[in-house]
C-alpha cells in the first residue's frame, strides 16, 4: 500500500478539540448544545519552592493540588493591571510564541512576567488540561453519575478508558481529551491554548461550573480558538 493511501478519518466530534479559524458551536453542532471555556488558573506556590517550577523538575499534579493554589484570572487582571481577558489572552500566547507577529503584544508579555515575579506566581499551562483545578472537574462529573471517562491523547487516536478515581488519585500525566462513554460530555485543551472547552447540554455545563469553581465564558456563534483576536486578524 502507497503512504499516500495513509489518510486519517474524519475527527470523531465527541472526542476532539475544535478547529482553528472556525466556530466552536459550529464545529460541535449535533453533538453538544453548548460550549463554556474554562481558564486554566495561575499557580501559587504555598508550601513547595517556586523554584521546582521548571521542565525538569516540574510537580505532578498531586503536589500541585497540596501544595499551590489557583489564582485566576479575574484576581490577575486586579494584581497586574491587564484591562481585559482578551489582553491577558493575547499576553499568554505572546509568551510561548503562539501569535503572528501583528497580533502579539509584547508590552502584555512582559506585564505578565513581572507580575508573576512580583507576587511569585506561575503562568496558566497551555496545551494540556490545568492540573490545579482538573479533580475539582472530575468529581464534579462524578457527583453527577459518571465513574468512567474515556481518555485520549492530543488527537484521540490513542484512547483508554478509565476509572475516575484512579485519574484522580493515581494518574499524573498530561492529557488533552476525556470524554463520557455516553459522550455527552467532552473536556478537551487546545495545544497552544490556556483553556479548554467544557462541551454539554447547557444544566449539566451549570452543574458542574458551579461545583468545580470554573471561570470563563459561554461560547457564541461567533466565537474561535484564537476568541481574542479573532477581531483583529
Amino acid at each position: 500500500m502507497s503512504e499516500e493511501a495513509r489518510v486519517l478519518p474524519e475527527p470523531e466530534m465527541y472526542a476532539v478539540c475544535a478547529i482553528d479559524d472556525a466556530s466552536i458551536k459550529e464545529y460541535y453542532r449535533g453533538y453538544f448544545d453548548e460550549v463554556f471555556i474554562f481558564f486554566h488558573p495561575f499557580i501559587k506556590p504555598i508550601s513547595i519552592d517556586i523554584s521546582v517550577f521548571k521542565p525538569s523538575t516540574y510537580p505532578d499534579k498531586i503536589r500541585i493540588v497540596k501544595h499551590c493554589e489557583p489564582v485566576s484570572w479575574s484576581e490577575f487582571l486586579e494584581l497586574s493591571s491587564i484591562s481585559s481577558f482578551d489582553e491577558l489572552d493575547i499576553g499568554l500566547r505572546t509568551r510561548i510564541l503562539g501569535l503572528k507577529q501583528h497580533l502579539s503584544n509584547n508590552n502584555i508579555a512582559n506585564l505578565i512576567d513581572a507580575t508573576c515575579d512580583k507576587f511569585k506566581l506561575i503562568e496558566p499551562t497551555e496545551g494540556m488540561l490545568p492540573q490545579i483545578i482538573i479533580d475539582r472537574i472530575l468529581k464534579a462529573i462524578q457527583s453527577i453519575g459518571y465513574n468512567w471517562l474515556w481518555v485520549g491523547d492530543e488527537f484521540c487516536t490513542e484512547r483508554r478508558l478509565e476509572y475516575i478515581d484512579d485519574i484522580i488519585y493515581n494518574d499524573n500525566l498530561f492529557r488533552h481529551n476525556l470524554f463520557t462513554p455516553d459522550k455527552s460530555i467532552l473536556i478537551t485543551t487546545h495545544w497552544d491554548s490556556h483553556f479548554s472547552l467544557l462541551c454539554s447540554t447547557k444544566e449539566t455545563i451549570e452543574k458542574i461550573i458551579g461545583m468545580a469553581n470554573l471561570e470563563g465564558f459561554y461560547c457564541q456563534e461567533d466565537t474561535e480558538i484564537y476568541w481574542s483576536v479573532s477581531k483583529k486578524n
